[in-house]
């Protein structure tokens, strides 16, 4: 299930259920005495107020690992302190697929785009799958706990063959004429097993995303990126872990098939904690949606900054990550002109330099094996982006 299954309303006749706002009420009221959901249980709401109480990723504790310390984003009118602000137009899914929660995602209904997906990396593994894309069937009030495909006969049967509204659905990138991928924000490439990638085959976790900039300059930077937290994003078990927020910003207008909205820029930030370094490292990149020219790069950035520009379109008050992590340093591998690697510190507010002093610690940590590189040629092979 991707949210909470509600009651069905035949069992519902003890509990306030004539509108959302009292059954939040009452769920508020349970949380005061120490009730709070687990995975299983079920929320004392009618059918008809099918996810609208649920405002907040917490609600489902198995929700939580994909924020750092359960600490999710922080954007002004979509979602502050962990709470939905317009609980009609924006869902919080908890990602379920083969009875397993897999990520975190933000529905704008509206749009009928993702506000942002939230996943744990874990390791990349295996191939792109044959997996059909799916919807959410509880966004349009089809009581079926996970993921599936919109042909799926229960679907169709429980939905009365009625429109998908809520939703992008496979008709609207379907021949479209303008060169548009189905652009996943969790990317199926940094997915850690098959389920895992099959998973990211919803349509709650893609946006209409230029195909020379999906296949181009953002699949190169998913690599580089998935590389990087391979190699620098180990904890004290040893073990790859890494957060990773990935959002878009939706345009005033442009939209696909009159009705998905096409995103003016994506945007991904990751934290995660190097025990080499014994402390936590933070990173960002944001891209524009539009077709890629020749050569186009995304050069990595600082937390900072992606919040600076996230706070020009959000208003001030953009928190992508916990506290914890850094927002004026990234630790990144570059390649100058000529080809060669470097090792550079952003800070921001500044022009990007190499400071002598802090290069000299970052090459030290570099030889002593502390902070590793990504090399295009070692292996990085996105092979699950939309082809």
């Amino acid at each position: 299930m991707s949210f909470l299954s509600p009651r069905p309303a035949s069992e519902c006749a003890g509990y306030p259920t004539s509108s959302c706002l009292q059954s939040s009420q009452f769920i508020t009221v349970l949380s005061l005495v120490g009730w709070r959901p687990e995975v299983g249980d079920v929320l004392p709401v009618s059918k008809a107020c099918l996810r609208m109480c649920w405002v907040k990723f917490s609600n489902v504790t198995d929700c939580e690992k994909f924020f750092l310390d359960g600490t999710t984003p922080n954007l002004p009118g979509i979602l502050v302190d962990g709470t939905v602000q317009n609980q009609n137009r924006y869902k919080p899914i908890c990602q379920l697929f083969n009875n397993t929660y897999r990520f975190a995602t933000l529905y704008d209904t509206t749009n009928r785009i993702p506000v942002f997906s939230a996943y744990t990396f874990t390791g990349p593994g295996g191939k792109r799958p044959d997996q059909s894309w799916m919807i959410e069937p509880q966004l349009e009030n089809i009581d079926i706990k996970e993921m599936k495909t919109q042909g799926d006969k229960k679907v169709k049967e429980l939905n009365n063959n009625k429109a998908v509204t809520h939703q992008a659905v496979d008709t609207d990138y379907e021949l479209n004429k303008m060169k548009l991928d189905r652009g996943h924000l969790f990317p199926c490439s940094h997915a850690p097993d098959d389920d895992a990638k099959r998973s990211t085959f919803t349509l709650t976790n893609a946006v209409p995303q230029y195909e020379k900039f999906n296949r181009g300059s953002w699949k190169t930077m998913e690599c580089r990126v998935r590389k990087f937290l391979e190699l620098n994003c180990k904890d004290n078990n040893d073990q790859i872990k890494a957060y990773v927020v990935t959002g878009a910003v939706p345009s005033h207008s442009n939209t696909l098939n009159k009705r998905v909205n096409i995103p003016d820029h994506l945007w991904t930030a990751y934290c995660c904690y190097n025990n080499n370094l014994k402390q936590w490292v933070a990173g960002a990149h944001w891209g524009e949606n539009v077709q890629d020219t020749k050569g186009k790069t995304l050069n990595p950035e600082t937390l900072g900054a992606l919040e600076g520009e996230l706070n020009k379109i959000y208003n001030v008050g953009v928190k992508v990550f916990h506290d914890k992590c850094p927002r004026t340093v990234v630790l990144s591998v570059l390649e100058d002109e000529t080809g060669r690697n470097l090792e550079s510190v952003e800070e921001v507010g500044k022009k990007r330099v190499r400071e002598r002093s802090r290069e000299r610690s970052i090459k030290m940590a570099r030889r002593t094996g502390e902070l590793k590189e990504c090399d295009e040629e070692d292996g990085c092979d996105c092979d699950c982006d939309e082809k």
